[in-house]
């Protein structure tokens, strides 16, 4: 992306942003423009306006001369709000500048009346900063609030020229449900490292029959940046990833939330000083983390009896500490503040926490984060979190019931654990669609059991790779696979029950287990 290997090894994100900046932005300004953030707001539904901060923009003329009706919206992808009762965001792209972008939405597809205006952040890469030449992205953005809780809504997304309400494009409909009101059944999918492949393909295909209420990314998203290091040195990052990635997604984020956490391979040094400019141009995420200006891929929400808290792992990797301590703390107590909180909800049940690198794996590549040891898994234990979900390492792998770093309670595939007096369990969910890892010792998953109690491994830790044997190690699969969750909600006094799930890539189970809590 532009950094001497030299400078770039001793550099954090925030310097790299800089000395990016200082290159190209001279050559972008007298090329293009001014480097700021243009926005188009307004409707009932958009709140106004959020600026994005250090968000390249470049405006083509030509751009005003293009018939809308010849340029179509792609990579729709939704996202809760806060709220996920009333607020959903339909984002979507379009590869040249249109006029006036809007959403349609209605409770049926012939009722398409309510028309609400959206905002466009606009991301431009000169050439130099990774293999492209100069190229420059459209995303858009519609964030809905006063939604019903429970009601699935028809939407259709257009601009000037391009209306989806047109009898000849009731193709290009979408839909959404928000979160109930009240506790009910539900699933969720989640994986993490999907990046753009034919594996990924078959893995969102597989997850659309599962009928998700949401889907949870856990970081290293498209893999524009291919190193992954949070060094900028890679001549191999390539920004029109996004475009084949969120392509390739619409088939499931057009209608189920696709909720992201960010990862190592997601912080892009030349969009902003903490490297996530680039990810808050395409995603618009719930806003009540602690700090969106360092940590916008911080934020909570819930559905039905379920919270659900996605954490940035960059700020406390000792392995890759490009953004190491950006937060200065505040992630963590505002997590604390989190867990305390929905503990003590009578709403809440279950607490699932989802974020990138591992706090327990055995891959030979990445292995577990001391970081996220040190930081939060404290925290895991004495809020008794209920599951756990990682990716970065390119496997499945399930843990047994953990409490201080040691196994409590050995969990066969199809037993039960319960949180509340024994530990937590982790999953480790990282092969979507990138190429595979390995282990040190041989699968073992449901159908072809091969229990090992004694793995050798390693944590990362601030002084380096610190080799150890876990006997946490109980379920292995080095395929690819997801995860689905089955929530089910009991009377108070009963057990509600997570109906936990690893699914191959072929579509066969290759683990379950059930998390069981007394519900409130």
């Amino acid at each position: 992306m532009g950094v001497p290997d030299q400078l770039a090894e001793r550099m954090s994100m925030a310097e790299q942003h800089e000395y990016l900046r200082a290159r190209f932005s001279r050559r972008t300004m007298i090329r293009g423009g001014a480097v700021t953030l243009g926005a188009v707001t307004g409707g009932a539904f958009v709140p106004g306006a959020v600026a994005r901060a250090a968000t390249p923009t470049r405006t083509f003329a030509s751009a005003a001369t293009v018939d809308g009706s010849l340029v179509a919206p792609f990579g729709r992808h939704l996202a809760y709000g806060a709220d996920a009762r009333t607020e959903m965001t339909i984002s979507w792209q379009v590869p040249v500048a249109v006029k006036k972008p809007f959403v349609r939405i209605g409770a049926h597809p012939w009722e398409l009346s309510r028309k609400i205006e959206a905002e466009v952040r606009t991301l431009y890469t000169p050439a130099g900063v990774g293999a492209s030449g100069d190229h420059t992205q459209y995303y858009v953005h519609a964030r809905l609030t006063h939604l019903k809780p429970g009601r699935t809504y028809y939407y259709g997304v257009g601009h000037q020229g391009f209306d989806p309400a047109e009898a000849h494009l009731a193709g290009t409909l979408g839909t959404f449900t928000t979160a109930p009101a009240h506790k009910k059944p539900f699933t969720f999918t989640a994986f993490g490292d999907q990046g753009v492949s034919y594996h990924g393909l078959a893995n969102d295909s597989l997850i659309l029959g599962q009928n998700p209420a949401f889907h949870l990314h856990a970081g290293d998203i498209a893999y524009a940046d291919p190193a992954g290091q949070g060094k900028s040195a890679d001549t191999g990052f390539d920004s029109r990833v996004w475009d084949q990635f969120l392509a390739q997604t619409e088939s499931v984020a057009k209608s189920v939330p696709w909720m992201v956490s960010y990862g190592n391979h997601d912080m892009e040094a030349w969009y902003s000083p903490n490297g996530y400019g680039g990810e808050e141009a395409r995603f618009t995420l719930p806003d009540n983390g602690p700090d969106k200006k360092h940590l916008p891929g911080v934020y909570s929400f819930v559905h039905g009896n379920t919270a659900i808290i996605s954490l940035d792992p960059n700020d406390v990797s000792f392995e890759i500490p490009a953004n190491l301590g950006i937060s200065g703390g505040t992630q963590t107590k505002w997590f604390e503040a989190q867990l305390k909180k929905y503990r003590a909800s009578k709403d809440i049940d279950f607490i699932v926490v989802f974020f990138h690198h591992c706090a327990y794996c055995t891959s030979t590549a990445h292995a577990s984060e001391g970081g996220v040891r040190q930081e939060w898994v404290p925290l895991f234990e004495k809020y008794t979190v209920d599951l756990v979900i990682n990716g970065h390492n390119h496997q499945y792998e399930r843990t047994d019931v953990i409490k201080g770093d040691k196994v409590v309670k050995k969990l066969p595939i199809g037993e039960t654990a319960y949180p509340e007096t024994e530990g937590v369990v982790y999953v480790t969910a990282g092969a979507a669609g990138r190429s595979l890892y390995a282990f040190t010792a041989p699968d073992s998953y449901e159908g072809h059991p091969n229990e090992v109690d004694s793995v050798a491994s390693f944590v990362n830790t601030k002084d380096g790779k610190v080799n150890e044997t876990v006997a946490w190690s109980r379920v292995r699969y080095l395929n690819y696979s997801f995860l689905r969750v089955d929530v089910e909600p009991a009377p108070r006094g009963h057990y509600a029950r997570l109906k936990v799930s690893g699914i191959a890539e072929t579509g066969d189970r290759i683990d379950h287990f059930t998390v069981a809590r007394k519900a409130k």
